[in-house]
Parts: structure tokens; sequence; C-alpha cells
């Protein structure tokens, strides 16, 4: 996120970090990266060291628990102490949890390690086969006991839920009209693809014997690249899950990455399913964040970008 978070105290959050992490730390800075959690560099004596996000409850994860969360974080490091070096997930804290609770959400802590993130020379052909190899290392796994099992994020009765929110103005800040005009003017296209997406939801859950640890979002900005090595970041979005979550990218690519992931081709239906996934939980989520009061900030700036993006962009539409 773009703006440091209104409702948690800096001073509050360095005392957290300083208990259950690293006594040292003396200082905290925002970083405007990333979008959805908030994250700090911790630094002793001007030295960065630790790397703090916050991650707000609710959707993916319990509003009410941090455990679904907790699990995700604990598989991620599970994974890597079983020799999968690339998976840089968070530190245990003095109390043994991985995840602290805090106002509205959940701290978690992990070393600072300098690289380059996020930029496009991560989604270069030599950069995809790479990645393709990590996931096939991935794929390939034994799942952690306790890692959490996918689930879809949306049913039948979202684009009802939806035409209700709509029905009256968003006079909730400078994006709210504009987005509930561009949410009003898809809502047709909206049922449609909630109907593909519950079905083909259906299928997957039938075929449930293949699924693997998938990372979610392995796009380039979860990868941190130093001198030498490869991470994938941000893992709260971890599932045991149908491979497709994790290579709808790679497909798009038209990179020759087979070679690097192995001979198992892709399922189109559920390529199409991730597709829809990622395009339903945004407007979802984005709908959600205009109908409630906001500023104009930067951070809505970009929500504002991702939701017209979203509702705009062409469908993947596969064979049935």
């Amino acid at each position: 996120m773009r703006e440091p978070p209104d409702d948690l105290d800096e001073a509050d959050l360095l005392h957290v970090v300083r208990r259950e992490w690293d006594p040292e730390v003396d200082r905290l800075e925002h970083l405007p990266i990333g979008f959805g959690a908030h994250h700090w560099a911790a630094s002793v004596h001007g030295r960065r060291r630790l790397f703090v996000t916050f991650d707000r409850l609710g959707g993916r994860h319990s509003r009410h628990s941090r455990q679904s969360l907790e699990r995700a974080y604990a598989s991620a490091c599970a994974l890597s102490a079983a020799g999968l070096e690339f998976v840089l997930g968070p530190l245990t804290s003095h109390s043994g949890t991985i995840t602290v609770s805090v106002p509205g959400g959940a701290l978690s802590v992990g070393p600072w390690i300098t690289g380059r993130s996020g930029d496009e020379t991560l989604a270069a052909a030599a950069e995809l086969r790479q990645t393709a190899d990590l996931l096939s290392r991935l794929h390939r796994s034994p799942a952690p006991g306790g890692i959490p099992v996918w689930r879809p994020l949306l049913d039948a009765s979202f684009p009802d839920q939806l035409d209700r929110a709509l029905s009256a103005p968003w006079r909730t800040g400078p994006f709210g009209e504009p987005a509930r005009e561009a949410l009003s003017e898809h809502a047709t296209r909206v049922r449609g693809w909630t109907a593909r997406y519950v079905a083909l939801a259906g299928r997957a859950l039938v075929e449930q014997e293949n699924w693997v640890p998938t990372h979610g979002e392995p796009h380039p900005g979860n990868h941190l690249v130093t001198g030498t090595r490869r991470y994938l970041v941000d893992w709260e979005s971890l599932k045991l899950a149908p491979r497709e979550r994790d290579l709808d990218g790679l497909v798009a690519s038209e990179v020759e990455w087979q070679t690097a992931y192995g001979a198992v081709q892709p399922d189109p239906r559920m390529l199409e399913l991730f597709d829809l996934e990622w395009r339903l939980d945004e407007i979802s989520q984005y709908a959600t964040w205009f109908s409630r009061r906001h500023r104009g900030t930067e951070s809505d700036a970009v929500a504002f970008e991702g939701l017209v993006e979203e509702l705009a962009r062409p469908d993947r539409r596969q064979p049935t």
C-alpha cells in the first residue's frame, strides 16, 4: 500500500516488533510497495534488519481469527525447511507463533534481503523459465500438514449482493460514484462470470486427489532476486489447490516454459477458473473499498485503475 494505515500507531507497531522479534530495532519506515498488505523496514542504528508485514483479516482469512493466515505462513516455513530454499517465509516470534495479533489484523516479520522485485525484466523469457522451475519443484513437494485448502472465494449469491450494494449512490469519496457506475455498467457480465466460476469451481472440487501446494500469486511482484538467488515471497496465499492456480502467467507468456516445468499439460478449464477467481475477487474487494469512506489517496487511485482493468479486460473463455 502507498500510505501507512490510519488505524495503526507506528509506535505501537514498533513495540510489538521489539517485544516479539528483535529488541534492538529502533525505527520503522513504511514502504510504499505492493498492494493489499502494508510493509515496513525495521532498522537498527540505520541498518535495515527486518521486513515487517501487516495483513488485514477478512476475505481470504477470517476476520475473527488469524488461524488460516498462521497456517499459510507455517506451511511456507515447513516447505522451506524441507528443502525449497526459494521459499522466503516469515520468522517465528518469541511467543512461538508466526503471526501476532494487532488491531484489525496480524503482524509478521521476515529477514531483510536486498534485491530487485516486480520489474519488467522478471517477465523475460529466461526469467519465466526459472519461475517454471521453481513452481515445478513446489508442485512436486509433499503438502505440509495443516496447509490451507482452496475453496471458492465467491458463490452464486455474489451478483445479487453486488446489485443491492449498487442500488443507491456511493457518496463515499472521489471514486465512489465512478466505481459504482463502472460496476453497474458491467453488472450483466459480472453475473455471467460468476455463473461460469461457480460451475468450474464445482468441477475442481471433485478432482482434489491431484491438488498440489500452490503459491497463488507467483507474479513478478512476488519475486525477490539477489545477485545469486531467487526467492518467492508473500506466502499468505499458499493453498493446496489445482496446479493451474499458479500457471496462468506462464501459459499466457507464449514462452517455451514446459522444459523447465515438466510434461504436465494444464487443464484449460482450470486456467479459466483461476482467471475468473482473480477477476471476481478483485471486483469484490474494490466494490467494498469504494462503497466505504475514502479520501482519494494514491492507493485509492491505484485501486480504481485496478477495478476498471478487471471489468474491461478480455475474457479467457475455454471449451466446456
